[in-house]
């Protein structure tokens, strides 16, 4: 597949390693920093998409390819391809109750790199869907200061428990609570019908109090699922945007 094809002709290809994982990694703008985590089955033209309203808006933004062909259409036989990949990946495989995927330590290398490159109060992350829960995990480390979940999906909600885990351990809880409590807040996106967020909303809100700006959209159908992406919504993108603005420009 070309560039041309994926939709990254303006954008910088490279890679980051870390913790003994390296992953490509795909660049463009100026301005404070702001790593845009992709969804199943991976770095869509739709992710590619929003990532460039992001650069538009005046930031650095890295796109981050962890699984999946970049800039490959989101089509049921990619996520079907992708997803026995994830199980079995051993940066992926920790979704068990209470523990953090390991990949999250990739990603705070990734974000501490950034901002020593692009400057600024700190970077941004964006975690959507089966990567929401990482914005909250790459946030333990100080550089990140503006970290949006968007419709968190991981662990699977089978279960009370599964519905409302954050996919953080404890420790890593505690310091997201911390970072919270001294003036770092999260920002939360998703549809009111959404079934794959199971109840996190509701634990994140009573875990981070005021810390967490809640963004409920009303769904036109049953189906919506992809805020940013493919059931993307301008309120939901304009929300993302302002915050990430007040948060990295506004400082």
């Amino acid at each position: 597949m070309t560039l041309a094809a994926t939709g990254l002709t303006a954008w910088d290809q490279s890679s980051h390693t870390a913790d003994g994982r390296t992953h490509p990694t795909w660049r463009r703008g100026a301005g404070p920093g702001v790593i845009v985590v992709h969804e199943l089955p991976g770095l869509t033209p739709e992710v590619i998409a929003f990532g460039t309203e992001i650069v538009e808006a005046g930031f650095t933004v890295v796109m981050p390819s962890l699984f999946g062909t970049p800039g490959a259409p989101g089509t049921v036989g990619a996520l079907l391809r992708v997803i026995p990949r994830v199980c079995i990946s051993s940066e992926f495989t920790k979704l068990a109750l209470g523990e953090t995927a390991p990949v999250a330590g990739w990603l705070r290398s990734l974000a501490r790199d950034l901002h020593q490159e692009a400057g600024g109060p700190g970077v941004g992350v964006v975690g959507m869907c089966f990567t929401g829960g990482f914005a909250l995990a790459a946030m333990v480390d100080p550089s990140v200061v503006a970290p949006v979940v968007a419709q968190p999906s991981v662990p699977m909600p089978v279960g009370r428990r599964r519905r409302a885990d954050l996919n953080l351990s404890p420790e890593d809880l505690a310091t997201v609570k911390d970072r919270v409590a001294q003036g770092c807040p999260v920002l939360g996106v998703r549809y009111q019908k959404d079934r794959a967020t199971g109840t996190r909303f509701e634990t994140l809100a009573q875990e981070l109090g005021d810390g967490f700006l809640r963004v409920e959209l009303p769904s036109g159908r049953s189906s919506d699922h992809a805020t940013l992406t493919a059931h993307r919504s301008q309120e939901a993108v304009d929300r993302v945007t302002s915050f990430l603005d007040e948060r990295l420009h506004g400082a």
